[in-house]
């Protein structure tokens, strides 16, 4: 039998030469838990004539992948069989890359199709052997498997369909892409992005160094005009910015509603719906890259609009198909005034902005006097409950876990860029919060720091100073994208040059709480997150004073709060810690202005998490075990600090496994895990909604944009629906929900459960894990500058190797500390959240416009006393609902959104 070499040779099947390659690749792994022989047998398995050693390596890495469930480490040796067959595959100088992706002719016309720009070839061949030098091959070893599959899959750049690119090749044209002849950057970015430190978002990592680099993620559309020509003018925007891997946010508050009268015609408006099918097949069409992901638009709409109750059907899966858009994302932009109507039962005037012109330029005080004042008149179109209408869109959120829900007085209230004028949407992912105009298309460009790299294992501590350091880096890095980006028209270029708005997101908050052993609900946890975000907000402000002090303030500055001495905590009335200098910082925002008019907006980061290995954003882990599909199949994945703490306490085992997936990823039941690693291993649905929302308001004084906060409800009433709603509005948040996600009633992969088996895991019992001691200083510490993560060390109580002592998911979660366990009793106690307490069940459904007022039992809550405590915000109100059409129904969101809302992350 013989296979055939890379090279094309062929020859003899030698199988030790297959152990050989699988052992020599176990390095550092735990001997114990990975078995080489066993992944050998099953690739010995698979030969077959002819096959070739690509084909082996595939398959022994796909084996070790699939074994991940057995031991996380076999997750690194998966990663690292599949690099090790990648470097063989591939040339490795960047400057021989570089020149073959330059040098290409397509084979089918025969005509040059350059895959890099002429300006990065000819400053990669002038810095050849500085760049050269400057790659360390080995950190594509640091990469988990699902993580590199992600980048071969749609970023490394392809010659004749094969990958021609490495992963540290593909950052570092990323890095020269942006900084050009300045080497010193580019280098530096190089070796931050290659550790670990931070990543640009996904458009970013794209196009960066090619011949049209569209770096930017966002774009946030104002109709042009409310006619044939300004509609079409705007359809042409978005399919040129959809073309180039743009995400798009669009505003349709002033477009006429149906019946409405057209002077040229002598004709009536048929309203939005037909006009947003046409959006929506262009969706379909131009989709971003050419076919790297499909088109993404979120319509944003203000609940007075006439058509506000179409608009929220389009979505739906039932109904009249000439009336359905399902490819578009739906968003209200919600004034504060419906909000009282609605808490007070009061009633809702839904006007037409063709009869009732400027409500959508209007925030605030303005806007209710000039709304009030067309009720006056009495030139709305209808007036209802304003429940009615609120019923509505909770039914189309728990339907399609569409519309979001943005608050237009708080996004307009607490933005520096409130000098510009009134600001009318966010963007796809309600993270992004800019000025657009007619002739202005707002963009913003963004990058995530990955979180869990600034922790200092060793000592328990945090390193808030190499995160205040690094921070500062991405935002000179996004200011100088602007300059160089390609605008797919050019309102965005105007716009982007005037106002110069960035977003510096975050990855993997969840993974430093495991690392640092604290449960999400717990009060280190909170008060780290503020700690976080203050620094990256005091970081990315003291970047971008110096970038002032060296090109000037953006020129728009004059006039903004932040001209006039207030920033974002202060627009939110919260004193900051004294972790950072306020004052001093002020003093020179004082004298230099700003580069950058906006700079903090945390993202979904769905596919940069993935690549680097860590949670999602600021998101709980939504469970402890999950599949996950690739092309070669779907894997189930472990948590993998869950994986390893029950290894190391000898609960891990096939029937453990199967008892966490028939509890639908929860470890809440299991009898015999401790309650201190239930405490800590808590899923988003066994975490309290009022955490979330309140840990999001904690962080919001520290965003000057917004932030992308999903709602995870197991089964939504309205009445909890509501009482959420309610709470992140009167805690001030710009998003009050980007997506509601609801729980499967069951999941396909509890069906293959052995129901027998179980009974066994419940009785294993749980072994002394090996705890590490910390210092007695404090959970968290300011701490030098953490090593790279390619600089091994080796922990005190284990020959293992630890990469900087900060393990991505993969690696070794750190053992519980000696002087911090988390008990049921320790974890923070707070007031029953309304989405949280059992209603049995929920509201009737409400008379939509009674001729009384309706029983009191259906009427929500009155409103708050500002002297009331945050507890009796809190307190429960929805006990005594009853007969709610949804309490018999576990309700699934029938969102598939890993793919749109990647256009922010990447």
């Amino acid at each position: 039998m013989f296979v055939f070499k890379r090279d094309g040779r062929k020859e003899r099947v030698q199988f030790d030469k297959i152990t050989a390659r699988v052992s020599r690749l176990c390095y550092g792994l735990d001997a114990e838990h990975v078995d080489a022989a066993a992944i050998t047998q099953k690739v010995i398995s698979g030969v077959y004539q002819g096959v070739t050693t690509v084909e082996l390596d595939n398959l022994a890495a796909e084996t070790a992948a699939y074994m991940t469930v057995t031991h996380p480490d076999y997750a690194i040796l998966a990663a690292r069989i599949a690099v090790s067959n990648l470097h063989k595959q591939t040339k490795k100088q960047f400057s021989t890359v570089i020149s073959d992706l330059y040098h290409y002719v397509n084979p089918r016309n025969k005509r040059a199709s350059p895959m890099i720009s002429q300006a990065t070839y000819e400053c990669v061949m002038k810095h050849e052997a500085e760049l050269n030098s400057a790659i360390v091959y080995d950190r594509d070893f640091n990469y988990q498997y699902f993580g590199f599959k992600t980048l071969e899959r749609s970023y490394l750049l392809r010659l004749e369909g094969k990958i021609a690119e490495r992963p540290q090749h593909m950052i570092m044209r990323v890095a020269v892409g942006i900084h050009g002849d300045d080497i010193e950057s580019a280098i530096e970015t190089y070796n931050l992005m290659s550790s670990k430190y931070f990543t640009h978002a996904s458009p970013t990592l794209f196009a960066a160094g090619t011949p049209q680099a569209q770096l930017s993620s966002c774009f946030l559309i104002d109709m042009k005009e409310d006619s044939i020509d300004g509609i079409y003018d705007t359809l042409k925007t978005c399919a040129m910015i959809s073309k180039n891997a743009g995400g798009i946010g669009l505003n349709v508050h002033r477009i006429r509603a149906t019946g409405a009268y057209i002077a040229g015609t002598n004709g009536n408006s048929n309203g939005i719906v037909p006009m947003l099918r046409v959006f929506n097949n262009t969706a379909r069409y131009v989709d971003q890259g050419g076919n790297k992901r499909p088109g993404a638009f979120a319509i944003y709409l203000e609940p007075w609009h006439a058509d506000v109750f179409e608009f929220l059907d389009l979505r739906k899966n039932h109904g009249k198909e000439e009336v359905r858009a399902r490819d578009l994302f739906y968003a209200l932009w919600i004034p504060d005034l419906f909000m009282k109507r609605v808490e007070k039962n009061g009633t809702w005037t839904l006007m037409c902005p063709n009869e009732c012109p400027g409500l959508a330029d209007v925030y605030g005080d303005e806007f209710e006097a000039l709304y009030e004042k067309y009720e006056a008149e009495g030139k709305g179109r209808k007036t209802i409950k304003a429940q009615k209408l609120w019923y509505s869109i909770l039914e189309a959120q728990t339907e399609t876990g569409n519309p979001f829900m943005l608050y237009k007085d708080a996004c307009n209230r607490k933005s520096n860029q409130k000098n510009l004028g009134t600001i009318r949407s966010s963007n796809l992912c309600t993270e992004i919060v800019e000025y657009c105009a007619p002739d202005e298309v707002a963009v913003c460009n963004l990058a995530s720091l990955a979180l869990p790299t600034y922790v200092n294992q060793n000592d328990g501590s945090y390193d808030f100073q190499k995160l205040h350091d690094v921070c500062q880096v991405v935002v000179k890095n996004l200011n100088k994208i602007i300059d160089i980006n390609y605008y797919p028209v050019p309102e965005a270029r105007k716009s982007n040059f005037r106002h110069r708005p960035i977003a510096v997101g975050v990855q993997g908050l969840a993974d430093v709480f495991l690392a640092l052993r604290l449960p999400f609900e717990s009060p280190e946890a909170k008060h780290l997150n503020i700690q976080i975000f203050e620094t990256i907000y005091h970081a990315a402000l003291t970047s971008s004073v110096e970038l002032a002090k060296q090109h000037g303030t953006y020129e728009t500055y004059e006039g903004s709060p932040a001209s006039q001495g207030e920033l974002q905590y202060d627009m939110w009335k919260v004193t900051p810690t004294d972790l950072w200098d306020w004052a001093t910082l002020k003093q020179q925002i004082k004298q230099h202005g700003l580069r950058n008019s906006l700079l903090v907006a945390p993202m979904p980061t769905a596919s940069t998490s993935q690549i680097l290995g860590f949670n999602e954003c600021f998101e709980p882990y939504t469970s402890n075990i999950y599949s996950r599909r690739v092309l070669a199949g779907e894997f189930q994945v472990v948590n993998p600090w869950l994986l390893k703490d029950l290894v190391d306490m000898g609960l891990w085992s096939d029937n453990m496994k199967n008892r966490i997936i028939a509890d639908g990823g929860s470890i809440q039941n299991v009898p015999n895990i401790p309650a201190d690693i239930k405490a800590l291993y808590k899923t988003v649905w066994e975490i309290s909604q009022r955490t979330i929302v309140q840990m999001a308001a904690d962080r919001g004084a520290f965003i000057d944009q917004s932030q992308s906060m999903n709602i995870h409800m197991k089964d939504p009433t309205m009445g909890k629906i509501t009482s959420m709603h309610f709470a992140g509005w009167k805690l001030g948040l710009k998003t009050g929900m980007y997506y509601l996600r609801t729980m499967a009633a069951s999941a396909p992969i509890q069906f293959t459960v052995d129901q027998e088996a179980l009974l066994v895991a419940d009785t294993n019992i749980a072994r002394e894990r090996i705890v590490k001691k910390r210092p007695a200083a404090g959970f968290i510490t300011q701490t030098p500058g953490p090593q790279p993560m390619y600089r091994k060390t080796t922990s005190p109580n284990t020959n293992s190797a630890v990469l900087n002592g900060v393990p991505t998911p993969t690696a070794t979660p750190p053992p519980m500390s000696e002087n911090k366990k988390f008990t049921p009793a320790a974890v923070i106690k707070t007031p029953a959240f309304k989405a949280d307490v059992p209603e049995g069940e929920s509201p009737k459904a409400l008379a939509t416009e009674p001729a009384t007022a309706p029983p009191k039992e259906e009427q929500l809550p009155e409103p708050a006393n500002p002297v009331k405590s945050q507890e009796e915000d809190f307190k429960d109100e929805s006990d005594d609902r009853e007969n709610d059409i949804y309490a018999e129904a576990a309700l699934q969101c029938s969102i598939e959104n890993r793919e749109a809302c990647e256009m922010c992350s990447g």
